[in-house]
């Protein structure tokens, strides 16, 4: 995808987001990052937009030392400021983004054929996967684009994955092969004693786990169970286990 493309997903899951949170209300509980509440993915998102417009903006060099979770849920506006004061971070984001010179140089954490290209894929994503959690706290989630979502497989699957190193030494190597029916898009990971390497395209495994690209966009992200995802999981349950427990994307 094009960085105009993350760029137009980012405004449109922002809004979706905020939307969401005004129809749950800010206590509503938020199912997949329990025991947050719709307040506190708020706080956290908005954050994260700030954040990661400062790196552009300011042309940082080096990756910004955010403060731990807790302080940062208990920190910014009050309540009933927070709706408004996360959608003006939100536009000030896609406004950051939109206006930055695309030779930009800042720093990054994944790779990417640029700086600007990456921080709009990945505040596309972090807000596309947020705006799925407010929605759950709401009633259902609004369908992704399928190339959208195979799109954030990849950047799951290809840069956040092999950061992961499995800290307990698994029983024995496990093979997991990832197919989107909708865009024909495949991964597949092999998950190792102190390793986790992946790959596109499509190869034999231990577990074969298969549904349209927004399924399996929500099960890798442990947004979904394969049932309400639409996902068919064949063979070895063990290995998607496995990636539930290790490939948890967290602040801190």
């Amino acid at each position: 995808m094009e960085t105009a493309q993350h760029l137009a997903a980012l405004e449109r899951d922002g809004q979706l987001l905020a939307d969401a949170a005004e129809r749950g209300g800010l206590d509503a509980p938020v199912p997949p990052c329990q025991p947050w509440r719709v307040k506190d993915l708020l706080r956290h998102v908005r954050y994260i937009h700030w954040w990661a417009g400062t790196h552009v903006r300011q042309a940082r060099d080096r990756i910004i030392d955010g403060p731990p979770e807790a302080e940062l849920l208990g920190g910014g506006p009050p309540d009933a400021e927070l709706l408004k004061a996360y959608r003006d971070g939100h536009r000030a984001l896609v406004a950051t983004l939109r206006s930055a010179d695309p030779a930009v140089s800042c720093a990054t954490f994944l790779p990417a054929p640029s700086p600007l290209a990456f921080w709009a894929r990945r505040q596309a994503h972090e807000t596309a996967i947020h705006r799925a959690d407010a929605e759950l706290a709401a009633g259902p989630v609004t369908p992704f684009d399928p190339e959208f979502a195979a799109d954030g497989v990849d950047e799951l699957v290809m840069g956040f994955a092999p950061r992961r190193k499995p800290a307990a030494r698994p029983q024995a190597d496990r093979t997991l092969q990832l197919s989107a029916t909708d865009t024909a898009h495949g991964w597949h990971i092999a998950i190792g004693s102190g390793r986790l390497q992946a790959h596109r395209g499509h190869d034999t495994a231990d577990t074969v786990v298969s549904g349209p690209a927004a399924g399996l966009y929500l099960l890798l992200w442990n947004r979904q169970d394969p049932r309400s995802a639409g996902i068919s999981v064949r063979g070895d349950t063990g290995a998607l286990a496995l990636w539930a427990d290790l490939v948890q994307v967290r602040w801190t």
